[in-house]
């Protein structure tokens, strides 16, 4: 499990998150992304296109890497403070809350890193 807080305002810190996720699923490991804080902003289509970080992978590659082998998750209270509905959302990224994350965090075998 990776979760992500940070958006343009800890640019590096966002894209080692992505960076992680997406080389853990390029090496056949179960991942979930959860976008929280800054980070949601992610979920929206065509917002990871406007990141840019000198040296380092696109960030959209990155999100559809996860997306194409993993799991991408939006924090509810994240997305209602922000106005966004699943129907806002890149396809494949769907809304969970707290409960959801206590759950998988606590599953067996679970490392969360959290960026």
């Amino acid at each position: 499990m990776v979760k992500v807080t940070s958006g343009e305002d800890a640019a590096e810190r966002c894209n080692q998150a992505f960076t992680v996720a997406a080389t853990a699923v390029a090496s056949g490991v179960d991942v979930s992304l959860w976008l929280t804080g800054e980070a949601s902003w992610f979920a929206v289509p065509g917002e990871a296109r406007k990141f840019s970080l000198p040296h380092a992978a696109p960030l959209h590659d990155l999100l559809e890497s996860v997306l194409a082998g993993g799991r991408v998750i939006l924090c509810s209270q994240c997305a209602a403070r922000r106005q966004l509905t699943e129907e806002d959302l890149v396809s494949g990224i769907r809304i969970a809350g707290a409960p959801a994350f206590v759950e998988e965090v606590t599953a067996e075998g679970v490392q969360a890193l959290v960026y």
